[in-house]
C-alpha cells in the first residue's frame, strides 16, 4: 500500500477530513437562501413520523441540516473508505450513521447490506427518520428496489428530496456530484410522501420503484429551478 492510501485510510486523516467537510456545510447552509416547498412540509412530516428520506446520490450533501434539533435521524452510508468520511461527518451534525450499500440488483445485500437493512429497520421502530441515497451504487438516477422494500416492511412512507444551490461546481462523474458552494440561494424540495403496501408483490415494488423515481427527478427540477431562478423572476414572487 502507497503511503497516500495509508493517509487516507488513516483514522486521523478520516476524522479532521470528516470534520472539515461538516463543518463546511455547515458554512453553505448558514449562508444560503433556501427556499423549501411545500408549504407546511415539516409539520406533514411530523403527522407521518418516523419516515423515510430518499435522495439521490451526488445530490445530498446537504439533507443533514433539514433536521430540526428534536428530530432523531440515521442515514445510510457505504462501508467504502469515503464512507467513513462522510460517516463522521454526518455524525458531526447530529445525525447517527448505518453502514452498508445495495447492489445492482436493487436490493441490500452483500457489503453489510443485510444487516443494514435490519438496522433500518430497527431504527424506524425506535422513531428515527432514516435518510438513504435511493440511486443503485454506480448507476446515476435509477432507484433501486431496496428503499421501497424497507418502505413495505416498515410501513413507513418516503419523502423524496432533493436540495440545490445556485452557486455549485458540477462533476462529470458517475452520480453528476453537485458540490454546494456558500453565499447564494438555493431551493429544498419535498415530493409527496409515497406508501408501499405491507404485501406488495413484484409487481407493486416495481411500480413503487418508478414512482419514487420519478418523484426524485421532479423534485431535483423544482429544486434547481427555484435555485436558478432569475432575480426578476423571484422579486415577483
Amino acid at each position: 500500500m502507497s503511503w497516500v492510501k495509508r493517509l487516507v485510510a488513516s483514522r486521523p486523516f478520516q476524522k479532521t477530513t470528516g470534520v472539515m467537510a461538516a463543518e463546511y456545510l455547515r458554512l453553505v447552509w448558514n449562508t444560503t437562501r433556501l427556499v423549501i416547498e411545500p408549504e407546511g412540509i415539516y409539520e406533514r412530516v411530523d403527522r407521518d413520523a418516523p419516515v423515510i428520506i430518499a435522495m439521490w446520490h451526488g445530490q445530498h450533501f446537504l439533507a443533514p441540516f433539514i433536521r430540526r434539533a428534536q428530530d432523531r435521524a440515521k442515514v445510510l452510508v457505504s462501508r467504502h473508505r469515503d464512507g467513513e468520511i462522510n460517516a463522521l461527518a454526518a455524525e458531526r451534525l447530529g445525525i447517527g450513521a448505518i453502514r452498508g450499500s445495495g447492489h445492482h440488483g436493487g436490493g441490500f445485500i452483500g457489503k453489510g447490506g443485510v444487516s443494514a437493512f435490519k438496522e433500518m429497520l430497527s431504527a424506524l421502530e425506535e422513531g428515527y427518520n432514516v435518510a438513504l441515497t435511493a440511486d443503485i451504487p454506480k448507476v446515476a438516477r435509477v432507484a433501486g428496489l431496496g428503499i421501497v422494500k424497507l418502505a413495505s416492511a416498515s410501513g413507513r412512507p418516503i419523502y423524496p428530496i432533493a436540495i440545490a444551490t445556485r452557486r455549485r461546481v458540477e462533476l462529470n462523474n458517475w452520480d453528476r456530484t453537485a458540490i454546494n458552494l456558500p453565499f447564494g440561494r438555493g431551493g429544498g424540495v419535498a415530493a409527496e410522501p409515497l406508501r408501499v403496501p405491507a404485501d406488495a408483490d413484484g409487481a407493486v415494488l416495481e411500480g413503487a420503484r418508478r414512482a419514487l423515481e420519478s418523484a426524485l427527478n421532479a423534485a431535483t427540477a423544482r429544486a434547481y429551478a427555484i435555485a436558478d431562478r432569475p432575480r426578476e423572476d423571484r422579486a415577483r414572487g
